[in-house]
């Protein structure tokens, strides 16, 4: 069989093309299911409580906890911090090198909000879970009281892997 070398060529580029936008495809769809990134690489995730959602950034590694929101000068109406840990233990928290007036929820495993308290920044003064849990949720000063957000309400978020 004699072949014509314009249609190979042409079978050659079309299936050139073909493959690249398969490559392509395939990369959106993975990076569709990944949480997206802060510029500090943390993942940032959906946080709803009592109908009002914010996204929070995900401090998971001892590193990232102990940063914190240290040095940022602002933040974003609707965003936060949520510090996780792998396991419940009364946690403490303090405004050094932290600029932005902040509100602090402590969350059990449930997602129920144990006890909210503000904190003045640049201080020292320790805030503390008043009983054990896993995860401490930062927002600027005010956000839970102006959502009428109190204790005993639940925050609900899905963390990402391999923090579930």
């Amino acid at each position: 069989m004699d072949t014509n070398p314009e249609v190979v060529a042409l079978i050659k580029r079309a299936l050139w093309w073909a493959g690249g936008t398969l490559v392509v495809a395939v990369i959106v769809t993975l990076l569709a299911g990944c949480p997206s990134r802060s510029p500090a690489g943390m993942a940032i995730i959906k946080v709803e409580i009592q109908g009002h959602a914010l996204k929070a950034e995900v401090a998971a590694t001892t590193e990232q906890r102990t940063r914190g929101l240290m040095y940022r000068r602002d933040l974003d109406r609707n965003a936060g911090m949520l510090f996780a840990y792998e396991d419940a233990s009364t946690l403490s928290f303090w405004m050094k090198n932290t600029f932005i007036p902040l509100s602090i929820a402590f969350i059990a495993d449930d997602g129920s909000i144990i006890h909210i308290t503000d904190m003045a920044p640049q201080t020292l003064a320790p805030h503390r879970s008043p009983k054990p849990v896993r995860y401490a949720l930062e927002v600027n000063r005010g956000w839970f009281r102006d959502r009428d957000v109190t204790a005993g309400d639940r925050a609900e978020f899905t963390l990402p892997d391999p923090l579930r």
